[in-house]
């Protein structure tokens, strides 16, 4: 069922380490329940996506997160004849790198590295499933195929792409120096993250109360899909019906964000018709909204930007979620024993910390903070 172009498990550039293929399963498939199955993976729920997992239960977290960027993923992966099984893992594998406090973690602990080669939560990423997951005997981390660590590294640094490329020549940063682009399965997940942040990052703000549906008018996207709404459930105007009313208008903007993607991205593939999975990578960005969706979609990102992600109450938490993540930096650096006993024992210190921060959950970070500073930050 799939397509020319798609990645085929059997043609995969294989894993890092060899592997006896499994019976019941193709490498693809074996990748994704790898992944499921990791610590990393677990520690997702308690890891935060806008707001802090103690603030409310009903709030998105880095799983929730992955889990729709997944459904999302498969549903267009099916339309265009692409890797479902390929697709899965990528998007939920693509955020096992986060720090604890979503982004504020990551711009702290990237400050804090800044001087022994930053941290970029893409990179820690590939970290985690290439070094730091410990479940097998003959090999450090999940030994995945080429095509799924091709999708986890999303971004990554020149300086860092010429690390990872010295000790992988032709490997999954030389895109990064020649200029290609990643599978069509690695293009896919790209889009379906933004298109699940946006949505349910409206859902979350009004949810919270930091943003209303009156707000909402300064975004055409959101308003156009509210007034189709209405127009054809004209009683959900009324107040005791405004989740109901949310929920319809970004359920109709999500689902047509997947058909302009589907759309475009046929047309391009007709244009271009690529004849294998290497032959899309060297064709430019395949997968894409059209110009219209992507102005629209930057809109709605702009509008969040300003006054959800810097609302004081969001601007507050990321405050003391960067000082919890320097102070912890600046303990375990001056005392590694703090760090659980396989962390401490590594001769590289600076970083040994920055991956034992990485791994942790906000509320274990919280913790811990508290244990070595004696202040608590959060309730």
């Amino acid at each position: 069922m799939l397509e020319v172009y798609a990645c085929h498990p059997e043609n995969s550039r294989g894993r890092r380490h060899a592997e006896a293929p499994a019976p019941t399963r193709n490498d693809f498939q074996r990748d994704r329940d790898r992944i499921v199955h990791s610590t990393a993976f677990r520690r997702l729920v308690y890891k935060t996506q806008v707001f802090l997992n103690h603030e409310g239960d009903l709030f998105r977290t880095r799983l929730t997160h992955s889990l729709e960027v997944a459904q999302l993923a498969r549903s267009i992966a099916r339309s265009l004849g692409l890797n479902e099984d390929l697709v899965e893992a990528v998007a939920l594998a693509h955020d096992l790198g986060h720090t604890p406090f979503g982004h504020a973690g990551q711009d702290a602990l990237n400050e804090c590295m800044k001087e022994l080669g930053g941290f970029e939560h893409n990179l820690q990423s590939l970290r985690v499933v290439d070094q730091l997951e410990e479940r097998y005997p003959n090999f450090d981390g999940l030994n995945l195929t080429f095509e799924t660590r091709e999708g986890i590294l999303k971004h990554c640094a020149q300086r860092n792409a010429l690390i990872i490329e010295a000790q992988e020549p032709g490997g999954v940063a030389n895109r990064f120096l020649n200029g290609t682009q990643p599978s069509l399965e690695a293009q896919l997940c790209n889009l379906a993250d933004a298109i699940a942040y946006n949505a349910h990052d409206i859902d979350d703000g009004v949810r919270s109360g930091l943003l209303t549906l009156a707000q909402l008018e300064e975004v055409p996207l959101f308003v156009h899909y509210k007034s189709i709404t209405l127009s054809l459930h004209p009683a959900l105007s009324e107040a005791s019906k405004s989740r109901r009313l949310l929920y319809e208008t970004i359920r109709r903007m999500l689902s047509d964000q997947v058909y302009d993607v589907i759309d475009v991205t046929r047309s391009n593939l007709n244009q271009h018709r690529p004849r294998s999975a290497d032959e899309a990578r060297k064709a430019g960005a395949l997968v894409a909204f059209s110009n219209a969706m992507a102005a629209s979609v930057q809109e709605m990102k702009s509008f969040l930007f300003k006054h959800l992600y810097r609302h004081p109450q969001v601007m507050e938490t990321t405050d003391n979620a960067q000082t919890v993540v320097r102070e912890l930096f600046h303990a375990y650096l001056a005392r590694p024993q703090e760090m659980s006993s396989d962390f401490a024992a590594r001769e590289e210190t600076p970083r040994a910390v920055a991956d034992y921060i990485a791994g942790m959950t906000d509320r274990y970070a919280a913790r811990e903070h508290e244990r070595l500073t004696g202040r608590r930050l959060f309730a």
